[in-house]
């Protein structure tokens, strides 16, 4: 299990990759293919407020839908043991196929600030995963049009120039739901406000999401029973869902960015595509399966 406390990632357990990169569940082992077979204290609270007032980098990265390789392991994969070691360059480990030089300089630009969080108890493993982190953000990313992606790497990259982290914003976002009252006077202070219309928006947004997730689910049980629980209702301290990572990470979108992401909604809903099943039919192809139901049918029965 994963938690990010004030902001902060604390690991309970070291299987929560697809969580974190926004994926659909929690186990980092469900899509690859085998061939062969606390709350913080006052200083963790100013801290964040700190980070975020004074565009101070600091944070991590993620998508909503879709699971990871762990059998075999890649070549060039890291361990948790790598959780204490240098960082990865991503230049110099991308290994996977399908990605654009655009969409490419997105993930590489996320895993960078993804590098800068500040993490609970010391930095976490999943930070040193690049493998992990890069199959999950290109599932999501290789789905978007060729403008919204442009407008998306402008927005991270606007960001950085301005001290900003997109990613701690947006883990700082949910804690809206998973720890409201600490939210509201730690952390809401600190983050751009967003308005009625910009609010009705992105719920609009959401619904249609997590309705297409719901969708995929029930047609998919086998991968479904992997995925994120599915609204804010049923988060935790501990566990965050679908709906309210998706929330969190829509509000770090610069609004241009977010009209373009409604239009290539209205687009799927227009040509009856469901986007979380283009997300993870993306990511079983990088894990090694040829089809949604070569992957279905090799996860375990509930």
């Amino acid at each position: 299990m994963t938690r990010w406390a004030n902001g902060h990632r604390h690991d309970e357990k070291d299987d929560a990759f697809v969580s974190d990169f926004g994926g659909i569940g929690d186990e980092p082992d469900v899509l690859a293919h085998d061939a062969g077979a606390d709350s913080g204290n006052a200083a963790d609270a100013a801290d964040m407020a700190k980070r975020i007032s004074s565009k101070e980098k600091s944070s991590k990265s993620t998508a909503p839908d879709a699971p990871m390789p762990a059998s075999p392991t890649p070549a060039d994969a890291s361990t948790p043991d790598d959780a204490a070691s240098p960082r990865l360059d991503p230049d110099r480990r991308i290994g996977m196929p399908g990605g654009t030089p655009l969409v490419e300089a997105i993930v590489r630009e996320e895993w960078k600030q993804f590098q800068d969080v500040n993490n609970e108890g010391g930095r976490a493993a999943c930070q040193g995963n690049w493998p992990v982190f890069h199959q999950m953000r290109l599932s999501q990313f290789l789905t978007w049009p060729e403008d919204l992606k442009s407008s998306y790497l402008a927005d991270l990259r606007g960001a950085a120039a301005e001290g900003r982290n997109l990613l701690t914003e947006k883990y700082a976002r949910m804690m809206a739901s998973t720890d409201p009252v600490y939210y509201r006077e730690r952390l809401e202070p600190f983050l751009p406000a967003i308005g009625e219309a910009r609010t009705a928006q992105q719920e609009r947004i959401i619904a249609r999401q997590v309705a297409w997730a719901a969708d995929f689910a029930a047609r998919y049980p086998r991968l479904g029973a992997g995925m994120r629980r599915l609204r804010t209702s049923d988060d935790t301290r501990d566990a965050t869902s679908f709906e309210t990572y998706l929330r969190g990470e829509l509000g770090t979108y610069s609004q241009h960015t977010l009209d373009l992401y409604d239009a290539m909604i209205d687009d799927d809903v227009r040509l009856g595509r469901n986007l979380t099943e283009l997300t993870i039919y993306n990511t079983v192809l990088l894990g090694g399966f040829a089809s949604l139901d070569e992957a279905e049918h090799a996860q375990p029965a509930a």
